[in-house]
């Protein structure tokens, strides 16, 4: 600390990508008085609002020294293995690249300050929707006081005051965060200053979507005559809390993309956490227990009550705000003295994040007659203080009639460590990351069953009741979180309304569920509500057994990607519901005979993807079962074979080979007729030919033109099976039961990239495209078999066999 003026000259190296870089000398002066801190002001909006809530109707957390490797955010896009012209004109580019390490080395060698070009001091860091409604100045905190400090005789939760951003949640978060002075110094590493390796850096670790990343940010920060705009601490010289802020911002894009938010949305990104959602006017007979266990356990807690919708962080004549998140600073159960009894009450201590006189005025407020029944012992215990610093006690019971929203974070399975568990318990979690593509497995919610069950689907195994239930069920927290929808709120994006449901599999099943299951079963269990947060979350009871949670938007068709964490007491087997990549074919086995009239059913073998497990004896009965009866030929199909045997033996010639332009003109005289289409391209019967072309000649003769019209009468037969509507197109979400039907067996990776790459922008497949969809699938795994002569399930190309491969299909 500077106990002297002292003027020191720097260079500051910056750039800002358009040029080469820059280098400017700037002047401080050190020691002195500090300076003051901005209060009141313009609020952008409160946080702890209301929500969109809609109802579904229907039948790591690392340990103290992670690893911090990713990114803060998304690179912007480049090539692949292109260099950047940006990388090279700027060392500070990208924030993949942002290494502490390295910037801190290079700001040293430069003798310069830091200036984060991936975080602009400028109007489009703090808004992006709209100008500024006055010129801010951003200032380093040298420029603002004389003697500036990181953490100033340790962080405390009474060192974060709210400023001109209504971001009250996250403050609220930061307030609980203090509480734990372990999982504080993972946020906020505390061997950093403003004097030893002072660099106008700092940095923050933040849980982002599944792992720990590292954000770095220079220390300017947004003022308005010289003192601090937004978040700030009573402390005037103290910055780690206005510089927390400016990281948070950073990781979401913007100052404003803070405004308005879940407590528990921040207490997640602190901790790796897993939240819950309490209506306390629905509580559970056992909610101060939980909420007891959660504070002995570290768990971050706010609450809130519903805003006015007339007004904002309206104030009530009992002293609490409306429309704003406090923070639970303890929860205990107080001893209590009188003349003719004793014992203990439940309490909870509140925060108001304004850390100001705005407190509850009711039973055990600030100076109320209550406090002279707890012995001075007690007192001295729990820290009273009776200062208008926003934070107050409440009885339970009043808790839980004046509050109406509560938020638990609970730590990940590794937030505690080896020496701090003292006889607690670890969660059991599994995390999955996935997305919602629209046109492949956006389904919406159980209200649209035509497309719900598209959805991902996600099989869980709980084996063992937990240790104290009396009734052997299994505890099962599930969580959702959709990623990155709050930093692109700047495209115009917001919240998407989510949720899951959990049904029970009573057998074995192989792939994913179809429509059929969802339309004759119930669910067993399912979010609270959709919601438009965040994350949701839901703690369940179940039996020990298998299960299928489904995440989903509340809509369907709505593009976004999410990441699932299931969390159980016991350990769990978490897996998401594929199939492998493979192919049903006819071996022309001897039919079984008619039953009671029916058509024969056609029994098939089955041919999965070498190197996988699909040959299990109950595989092959599942798949045997979906495969699609293949009725024998109608008249007409019959007098069509005799006129392709015709057309065949006249336009093939003397040699009795056909190429693709004469395949042309023979399948589409038939098939324009049957369908209102242009016919097949030129394109679609070179990919007929090819599928049977092994030598490379470019041609079918007679027997290999027999084959292809087996194939093409059963898609044929396919397609017109699922064109409901007859409108000459299939929906997307129906290819796969489409190719199901035809025999094929697809993961949802390979699923996915067939509907990007056959199917309309409106989401259709056209009957062409859904030929040339089937053949080059039956083409591409036919030649990887072939290579694939000992069953491994890979195949080794050399690159022109690999070309002739991709190409020649």
């Amino acid at each position: 600390m500077y106990t002297t003026k002292t003027t020191r000259t720097v260079r500051t190296f910056y750039s800002d990508g358009r040029g080469p870089p820059k280098v400017e000398t700037k002047t401080f002066t050190y020691g002195g008085d500090g300076g003051s801190s901005v209060n009141g002001g313009i609020n952008i909006q409160g946080g702890g609002g209301r929500f969109r809530i809609r109802m579904g109707g229907g039948g790591e957390d690392g340990g103290d020294q992670p690893s911090y490797s990713a990114p803060a955010f998304s690179q912007r896009p480049q090539v692949i293995g292109r260099p950047s012209r940006k990388d090279k004109k700027d060392p500070f580019s990208g924030v993949i690249n942002q290494s502490y390490d390295e910037i801190k080395k290079r700001c040293q060698e430069e003798g310069c300050l830091f200036e984060d070009p991936e975080f602009d001091a400028e109007d489009s860091s703090i808004f992006f929707s709209r100008a500024p409604p006055r010129p801010f100045e951003w200032k380093r905190p040298h420029e603002i006081c004389d003697n500036p400090v990181f953490i100033a005789d340790g962080a405390s939760r009474f060192d974060v005051q709210q400023g001109e951003l209504g971001d009250c949640w996250l403050l609220a978060a930061i307030a609980s965060l203090t509480v734990n002075q372990r999982l504080f110094a993972k946020v906020v590493p505390p061997d950093q200053s403003f004097e030893d390796g002072y660099c106008g850096m700092f940095r923050f670790h933040f849980w982002r979507q599944g792992e720990w990343v590292e954000v770095v940010v220079d220390d300017r920060l947004p003022t308005y005559y010289g003192q601090l705009t937004f978040m700030h601490s009573v402390d005037k010289n103290e910055f780690w809390s206005a510089l927390l802020e400016k990281a948070y911002a950073k990781l979401e894009g913007s100052y404003e993309s803070l405004k308005g938010g879940s407590t528990c949305e921040a207490m997640v990104d602190f901790t790796g956490g897993v939240s819950e959602f309490f209506d306390l006017r629905k509580a559970p007979p056992n909610l101060f227990s939980i909420m007891l266990k959660a504070s002995q356990r570290g768990s971050l807690m706010g609450c809130s009550i519903d805003a006015d919708p007339n007004q904002l962080e309206a104030r009530l004549a009992n002293g609490l705000v409306m429309g704003h998140a406090y923070s639970i600073t303890s929860v205990i159960l107080m001893d209590i003295e009188t003349p003719t009894m004793s014992g203990k009450i439940p309490m909870v201590r509140i925060r108001n994040p304004w850390g100001n006189e705005a407190e509850w005025k009711g039973r055990w407020s600030d100076q109320s007659r209550e406090w002279s029944l707890i012995p001075d012992s007690q007192k001295d215990s729990i820290g009273l203080t009776f200062d208008d610093d926003g934070e107050f006690w409440m009885s339970f019971d009043d808790f839980s009639k004046n509050f109406e929203k509560l938020e638990i974070c609970n730590l990940g399975p590794d937030s505690l460590e080896e020496d701090e568990l003292d006889g607690k318990k670890r969660w059991e979690g599994h995390t999955e990351n996935g997305e919602w593509i629209p046109r492949v497995n956006a389904g919406g919610c159980r209200n649209y069953l035509d497309t719900f069950w598209t959805n991902p689907q996600y099989r869980v195994t709980l084996t063992d009741p937990d240790d104290d239930d009396d009734d052997d069920l299994c505890t099962i927290l599930v969580g959702v979180l959709q990623k990155d929808r709050r930093k692109k709120r700047k495209e115009g994006l917001d919240m998407l309304t989510i949720g899951y449901v959990i049904y029970k599999l009573e057998d074995e099943v192989h792939g994913p569920l179809d429509v059929k299951y969802f339309k004759y079963h119930a669910s067993c269990a399912k979010a609270p509500s959709f919601i438009n947060l965040r994350e949701v979350c839901g703690r369940h009871k179940l039996s020990p057994g298998t299960y299928v949670i489904i995440p989903s938007t509340f809509e369907p068709h709505q593009k976004g990607e999410y990441l699932v964490r299931i969390f159980t007491e016991k350990a769990n087997e978490t897996n998401e519901m594929d199939e492998e990549t493979g192919i049903i074919e006819d071996q022309g086995q001897k039919p079984k005979p008619k039953v009671n009239g029916q058509k024969k059913r056609v029994e098939h073998s089955v041919s999965p993807l070498p190197g996988t497990n699909c040959t299990r004896p109950e595989a092959l009965a599942f798949l045997k079962k979906a495969l699609r009866e293949i009725p024998p030929p109608t008249e007409e199909e019959q007098e069509q074979e005799q006129a392709l045997k015709a057309s065949f033996r006249r336009v093939a010639g003397e040699d009795m080979e056909i190429d693709a332009y004469e395949l042309r003109d023979i399948l589409n005289a038939v098939f324009t007729r049957e369908f209102a289409f242009d016919g097949f391209s030129i394109d679609v019967c070179r990919s007929m030919v090819a599928m049977h072309d092994g030598d490379l000649s470019g041609k079918l003769g007679f027997d290999e033109f027999k084959v292809l019209w087996a194939d093409l009468r059963r898609w044929k037969g396919v397609f017109k099976e699922y064109d409901r509507d007859k409108s000459g197109n299939l929906s997307s979400y129906e290819l796969r039961s489409a190719l199901h039907a035809s025999g094929f067996r697809l993961s949802n990776r390979t699923f996915s990239a067939l509907v990007m790459r056959y199917s309309s922008k409106d989401g259709n497949v056209e009957f062409g495209d859904f030929i040339l969809c089937a053949i080059r699938m039956k083409t591409m795994l036919a030649s990887f078999k072939n290579i694939d002569v000992e069953n491994s399930g890979h195949a080794a190309f050399d690159l022109d066999s690999f070309i002739q491969t991709v190409m020649y299909s």
